[in-house]
């Protein structure tokens, strides 16, 4: 395999409408993960870590707090050939409008892709949570001839909702694909069969699962510039089920973790699964490290607290509280008295000086953070928070909705948005 014959794109996704009001401010990719990476470091990493170093990223909605990430992170010596290239949507004599999915995306920048020798393309989502040897789908492909490869998952039948499925032979050649069926029938159908179930190393055999794409996809460069003659804007809808019959079309099973960071609930999981003693994604594994923006910032201050399953940032400072499996990312500030528990807390992109403390007491604005004796659960803690003290938030025996102070509730989570303030002794 000729590494420098493959060039990665980079969905950025659309308006996160899902995962509002974390995307209120910045899109999808640039969501703050795990107390110190973005979404978009996974897939970023994930093709470093697999030795393709030439990286498309396709955005559209409030890109700027992405395109700094970028810049700031992903430098490149000039003899590796190597870059993280920014591609907005741009008007052209062809085209005035907004990218209409993900097809009329990576369609809109074939011509920018043509100036970059490539045999292959491979195309990925920016915000999911897994870690991939980009290699063996590349490998796959092409031994098997194939002219678009897609990475599928084993999903239980009870978790297929809003996935694309496929139902292969026992070469993995796909026969049929659907996206997102709701129909029981048309579901079972497509359970995997015993001959490809005896290839799985790691699904069990006791629930019944089908192949899910995980939104990745290989194509070889003629068949993408084909198969986008036209105007299809879907992927998954549109572009996959028409080159069936007419093209070779197959599976790569990956069985490893894989979470699609699509809504608030998905996000609170995944971000509070990093807190347990064995997490499912594991971020200590040097062989494939997952990079990100290094801040120079001090390690984090802890003074006499009760702290259990918890990640803490980097030049976060805790004072004598109790926190429990929750995250706490960079420059988090929790004052005297403080219970935490099941909180995702992003932290905050500036520490305030003396005077600027001094100068928002006097205003009664709270300082950045959490204030003295508040007792947050179940939530969500935006970057730039301002809390103040005795404050109580829980989204427990609530509906969905928004709240004062701009507070909001949704999937059942509370979250409290980027730069919002929350006066002392609010009760919520």
């Amino acid at each position: 395999m000729a590494t420098q014959k493959v060039i990665s794109v980079i969905m950025g996704g659309g308006r996160g409408t899902r995962l509002y009001p974390l995307t209120m401010e910045r899109c999808k990719p640039a969501v703050p993960l795990a107390g110190k990476y973005r979404l978009v470091d996974i897939p970023i990493s994930n093709c470093l870590n697999s030795g393709f170093n030439r990286i498309f990223l396709l955005t559209q909605f409030h890109t700027a707090s992405l395109h700094r990430h970028i810049q700031n992170t992903y430098r490149f010596d000039p003899f590796g050939g190597g870059f993280v290239d920014l591609l907005s949507a741009e008007q052209t004599e062809k085209c005035a409008d907004w990218y209409q999915g993900t097809a009329d995306a990576v369609r809109r920048n074939l011509q920018h892709f043509r100036n970059f020798p490539h045999d292959l393309v491979l195309i990925l989502s920016g915000d999911q949570l897994y870690r991939m040897d980009f290699r063996k789908i590349i490998n796959q492909h092409i031994e098997t001839n194939a002219d678009v490869t897609i990475a599928a998952i084993p999903c239980p039948v009870s978790k297929v909702e809003g996935l694309g499925l496929m139902r292969v032979e026992d070469d993995l050649s796909i026969a049929e694909f659907v996206e997102k069926p709701k129909d029981p029938a048309v579901i079972n159908k497509f359970t995997i069969s015993d001959a490809v179930h005896d290839k799985l190393q790691q699904t069990s055999k006791g629930e019944k699962h089908c192949l899910a794409s995980m939104g990745i996809y290989v194509f070889n460069r003629a068949v993408i510039a084909e198969a986008l003659n036209n105007t299809m804007t879907d992927f998954g809808k549109e572009v996959i089920p028409s080159l069936l019959g007419r093209r070779r079309l197959y599976s790569h099973i990956f069985e490893g973790y894989w979470e699609d960071i699509g809504t608030v609930k998905a996000f609170f999981d995944a971000n509070l699964a990093l807190a347990q003693p064995l997490p499912p994604f594991n971020f200590f594994d040097e062989q494939s490290p997952i990079y990100t923006h290094e801040n120079y910032l001090p390690a984090s201050k802890i003074n006499k607290c009760d702290v259990d399953y918890t990640v803490v940032g980097d030049g976060s400072i805790v004072e004598d509280s109790f926190i429990k499996h929750s995250v706490l990312g960079i420059r988090s500030f929790i004052r005297k008295g403080c219970r935490l528990e099941d909180v995702v807390m992003m932290g905050a992109d500036y520490y305030e000086t003396p005077e600027q403390s001094a100068m928002n007491a006097r205003q009664g604005i709270p300082l950045l953070g959490l204030g003295h004796g508040c007792d947050i659960r179940g939530s969500i803690i935006d970057k730039n928070a301002r809390i103040g003290d005795n404050v109580k938030l829980s989204p427990a025996d609530k509906s969905d909705g928004t709240y004062a102070h701009g507070i909001m509730i949704r999937d059942g989570v509370l979250i409290v948005p980027k730069s919002c303030v929350v006066p002392s002794n609010t009760v919520l």
